[in-house]
């Protein structure tokens, strides 16, 4: 890297580092661009020429974007009049920010905020807001497919269609026979925590796709409808996780529009929730397996499966 590309950069950082303050501060930080400029010791020229090298848009548009995503996250996870969240965004007018939000989003605010859909706004740095109230740099350092979250979401997808397969040994009353937990008050059955194991993965890739999910479907399923579901939804959740592990994207947002009301996550909170309360529900249907003398599974733990070469 020449002198003068490292300096853009790390005048870009230092941009990137100061905005990110500047998203809590009451005033709002530097207004105009002429103020960046001199915040950071450059003439507007070549403070604006330096940014657009790197960012691949002035820094003007840089910051108006990241301030409505910013309005985007807001509008999803607060109950502020939307000429608060427009002021806090530098509008003058609700008229004003209403077409810049309707030029970046596709729709107005009002219609957004009844319907949201991805915060993000395509841009060449793929620097965005990441809530609550800071600002994501993409890493240097991409993941390999040997990352360790991959595969244990290989591996929770492999297990649970195991599972199913070895569900096929008991009875229908085996399959329904309550497990008793004192902690738990739902009742659990080794068919209820399958059609729940491949539901969960259902339920989120729902969300991902802003769609509804049919619970219905997992009112006592039969063993055959789940092999045909977690067929489709497990390789669904797998590529998506595969996809955004790659992309280093764990901490990049979506929002659940099916919530009430709506609410944003990472992808990683996802992720590590789906594989947390999987990991109980697994350990259970392998503990009545061992019940009705089915024990090739073991524990279902996932140390063995995470050692192995990709």
């Amino acid at each position: 890297m020449s002198t003068a590309t490292k300096t853009q950069v790390d005048t870009f950082a230092d941009f990137v580092d100061h905005l990110a303050e500047a998203l809590d501060d009451p005033d709002g930080g530097p207004a105009s661009g002429a103020e960046w400029a001199a915040r950071l010791h450059f003439s507007r020229f070549h403070f604006d020429r330096m940014i657009r090298s790197v960012a691949g848009e002035p820094p003007a548009s840089f910051r108006r974007r990241i301030l409505l995503e910013r309005a985007a996250y807001r509008m999803i996870t607060t109950g502020a009049p939307l000429l608060d969240i427009a002021v806090e965004a530098g509008y003058g007018s609700h008229e004003a920010f209403t077409r810049a939000f309707t030029k970046a989003y596709g729709v107005p605010p009002a219609t957004w905020r009844r319907k949201p859909g991805h915060i993000q706004i395509a841009a060449p740095s793929d620097v965005h807001f990441h809530p609550p109230g800071s600002l994501r740099l993409p890493a240097r350092d991409k993941v390999t497919s040997m990352d360790l979250l991959t595969k244990m979401v290989e591996h929770h997808v492999w297990l649970t269609g195991e599972m199913v397969r070895l569900a096929e040994r008991l009875t229908d009353e085996q399959l329904d026979e309550r497990i008793e937990l004192n902690v738990d008050e739902d009742e659990q059955t080794i068919r209820s925590l399958l059609s729940r194991l491949i539901g969960q993965m259902g339920m989120w890739n729902a969300a991902m796709a802003t769609r509804d999910y049919d619970w219905s479907v997992e009112e006592h399923e039969s063993l055959s409808s789940m092999r045909e579901r977690l067929a489709t939804e497990g390789a669904t959740y797998l590529a998506h996780v595969r996809g955004v592990v790659e992309a280093n994207r764990l901490d990049d947002t979506f929002v659940d529009a099916l919530c009430e009301p709506a609410e944003v996550f990472t992808y990683g909170g996802m992720i590590a929730h789906v594989l947390t309360f999987a990991a109980h529900r697994r350990t259970l249907v392998v503990l009545a397996f061992g019940r009705h003398g089915i024990e090739e599974l073991g524990w279902g733990d996932p140390m063995l499966w995470v050692a192995q070469p990709a």
